[in-house]
């Protein structure tokens, strides 16, 4: 198990630093692109773009300005905006990373009970009417754009039916330091309205990997035992089923947290990571984005480990492969 956790490390390391490469390179080695344009400003003069190269190691070999970057960005941390002169990359992700890991958390908790107790409703009655009305719900909540969803969230709420939720503060976001009962008011309807999206992708794949494991033989087993239906469907069915949805959760959860919700995120008024990457992306700011992908790759990779690490105590079978 120890050998495995290191080469999954060693992966992790690699991986993130190929993205990194590879981002670097479109920004910098693409034909057509300079940085010192972006810096100086369209009409600057020749004189003016080689004084910017000069000063920003714009005119270095890329070898050395991506290491020169990556230097600046993870370890002395420094790096600075190219479009706004002297602000700083890493406090810009540390301050937008709280927003959207408060949007993110609170939404993974709402649509994880609803997904796991939609597939559980659904397995124990399989072929009773509620069965494909779960079924049908999930497949509607997963075709709602999630910008219009929040627009008719924000309608219903911020105007239409303002006097039923004068209880509720205008869109935007306070800090669970600064007031912990203003921060869930602020986030209630973003963490509802994500949540809807994902709930039922994860009560019909919970339904699936539960009707497949109530035909395996250890199920029959337990049944030719005298377990009750319930106690089979959730010690034992459950168990192994979960190996899926603790899949579908790391990628999810990573995506997200990097910047994914990018469209909750505009709808209710929340500068998190995905509206950060969004502007700068808008701006060609590339130390920005350089510093969003990095963070976006680093919780997207540790995700998938930590998958496969649950894997293993989900699913005892995984252990003696590895």
């Amino acid at each position: 198990m120890l050998l495995f956790i290191v080469r999954r490390l060693i992966s992790a390391f690699l991986v993130m630093f190929s993205i990194s490469v590879v981002v670097f390179l479109i920004f910098f080695a693409t034909p057509g692109v300079n940085p010192a344009a972006r810096i100086a400003g369209r009409s600057a003069s020749p004189e003016v773009l080689a004084h910017v190269a000069a000063e920003f190691g714009l005119n270095r070999p890329l070898p050395i300005r991506y290491g020169l970057m990556m230097w600046h960005l993870l370890f002395q941390q420094d790096l600075t905006s190219y479009v706004n002169i002297g602000v700083k990359v890493i406090p810009q992700i540390t301050g937008a990373a709280p927003i959207t890991l408060s949007l993110i958390v609170g939404a993974a908790v709402l649509w994880l009970l609803a997904g796991v107790a939609g597939g559980l409703v659904a397995a124990a009655n399989r072929g009773k009417w509620i069965d494909p009305l779960i079924m049908f719900g999930g497949i509607a909540a997963v075709s709602i754009p999630a910008y219009w969803l929040g627009e008719v969230v924000n309608l219903v709420t911020q105007n239409k039916f303002h006097s039923l939720f004068s209880w509720l503060p205008a869109p935007g976001y306070v800090s669970i330091t600064q007031s912990p009962w203003q921060w869930a008011l602020h986030l209630i309807f973003p963490w509802i309205t994500l949540a809807t999206l994902y709930a039922g992708v994860y009560a019909r794949v919970l339904r699936a990997e539960l009707v497949n494991a109530l035909n395996e033989d250890y199920v029959r087993t337990a049944r030719a035992k005298g377990l009750s239906e319930r106690r089979i469907l959730v010690k034992h069915a459950l168990r192994c089923s979960l190996v899926a949805i603790v899949s579908l959760f790391g990628l999810d959860f990573g995506s997200l947290v990097g910047g994914a919700a990018l469209l909750t995120e505009v709808v209710f008024g929340l500068n998190g990571i995905g509206m950060l990457t969004y502007n700068s992306l808008l701006n060609l700011d590339l130390p920005v984005i350089m510093g969003c992908v990095m963070y976006g790759a680093f919780f997207i990779v540790l995700a998938s480990a930590v998958v496969d690490v649950l894997y293993a105590f989900l699913d005892p079978r995984v252990r003696s492969v590895h």
